[in-house]
């Protein structure tokens, strides 16, 4: 592989798996347009978002299997192209409730983004380098918080909230070209996986047996939806406690993308000293304790506007470093059901993250005590969770497991 065709290739898995931070992203900026336009509350808004979510977790389960027994494209572009239909019917609603369900059909169109994505990283590089591209991908990923918030601020501000949703559907027509053209076609269709629910539940099974995917997908994946208690709480903390503007709140959202980005480019030089599982470890304690703090300055009142976001930039650094090296410790045992796995993982991510932006909606009270102590429950719980898993993850021999024996003879 040149390092053209090494550009090009994250490059564009890069770009189908901002597909859906995109759509969560670039429309909160537009939350109290949406709610004045649609005459509703922002809490009904906000459940938009939880449908969202919802419809991510649930699709991923449908589109590991097809993309293990189809190939990666075929799938790729039925899914998005769903999205684009539904990012349309959410341009010309005139309903919450409407809204709510064209955000749902979103989702399960654009969850496919994130999935072939991270099975392609398993295709496509040797298992060496899987943590290295995770984290390059997290780089592209970290960079659609900084330009979707923005974007969509202004775009609110000059046609309305419905430009969002319009710009949402002509992006993702630019990522199908680039995938019919540039993206290598990864791991060849499997006619002998069947699609029967049985034989599905079986491959899943498979995978949910393996302790270092359990541990990790698991503690991962509480740990990195952390982030959704604060996409789904910042609009109201920022814009209506603190009043900033809709493009003043775009810009806080991108300066605190930073928090993500930096250390992602750190995790290159982390793994050549340190294993991954070290790097996810102490990342989790860090968190935890940025987590208490934040909880408890917020509920004495410590904090103003400004202190808030160093607070959330500092919390929010852990991302950078937690995701890529818990994807790649999950995914790490398989290459028969890698879209399997990588379905099972981002399901559970982005379930936690319907439940947990569901919960921030739920516990509003007009201060940011409901998005920083959620932040901080969903870290703890990660930390927990790890510490739990890594007995049996030492105790497993790493060359005994069926996917092994099946990368050894690729």
């Amino acid at each position: 592989m040149t390092r053209r065709q090494y550009f090009v290739i994250i490059l564009i898995l890069g770009t189908l798996s901002t597909i859906s931070p995109f759509a969560i992203d670039m429309y909160l900026p537009g939350f109290p347009a949406i709610a004045r336009d649609l005459h509703t509350s922002i809490a009904q808004v906000q459940l938009s978002l939880t449908a969202y979510f919802i419809g991510i977790s649930a699709g991923q389960l449908l589109y590991g299997p097809l993309l293990d027994r189809y190939g990666r494209k075929r799938p790729l572009y039925v899914g998005l192209t769903v999205y684009m239909l539904a990012s349309l019917g959410c341009a010309l609603t005139n309903s919450i409730e409407t809204l709510i369900a064209m955000r749902l059909l979103q989702a399960l169109g654009g969850c496919v983004g994130l999935v072939a994505a991270q099975a392609l990283v398993r295709d496509l590089f040797p298992i060496n380098q899987t943590a290295q591209v995770f984290s390059l991908l997290t780089l592209v990923v970290a960079v659609s918080p900084m330009i979707a918030p923005t974007v969509g601020g202004y775009a609110t501000t000059a046609f309305g909230w419905h430009a969002i949703f319009i710009i949402l559907a002509g992006i993702t027509a630019l990522i199908l070209i680039a995938i019919h053209f540039a993206l290598p076609d990864g791991r060849q269709p499997d006619p002998t996986l069947s699609l029967r629910p049985t034989a599905v539940l079986a491959n899943f099974y498979t995978v949910l047996k393996q302790p270092q995917f359990l541990t990790y997908a698991l503690a991962g994946g509480f740990a990195t939806s952390a982030p959704f208690a604060y996409i789904a709480g910042s609009p109201d903390v920022f814009m209506n406690i603190y009043h900033v503007s809709e493009q003043e709140y775009g810009w806080i959202f991108a300066a605190l993308a930073v928090g993500i980005i930096a250390p992602t480019q750190l995790n290159h030089i982390l793994l050549k000293r340190f294993r991954s599982e070290q790097i996810v470890h102490t990342v989790l304690i860090y968190q935890s304790v940025v987590g208490l703090l934040l909880v408890v300055g917020t509920w004495a009142g410590w904090y103003n506007q400004y202190s808030l976001i160093v607070m959330l930039f500092l919390f929010l650094c852990g991302q950078g470093l937690t995701n890529p090296n818990a994807s790649a410790l999950s995914l790490a045992p398989f290459v028969r059901h890698a879209g399997s796995a990588a379905a099972l993982m981002g399901s559970f991510r982005m379930g936690l993250g319907a439940i947990v932006s569901g919960v921030v909606s739920l516990l509003h009270n007009n201060t940011a005590i409901p998005m920083v102590a959620t932040m901080t429950v969903c870290v703890v719980t990660g930390l927990v969770t790890l510490l739990i898993g890594e007995k049996a993850v030492r105790q497993m021999q790493p060359t005994a497991t069926e996917e092994s024996l099946s990368e050894a003879t690729l």
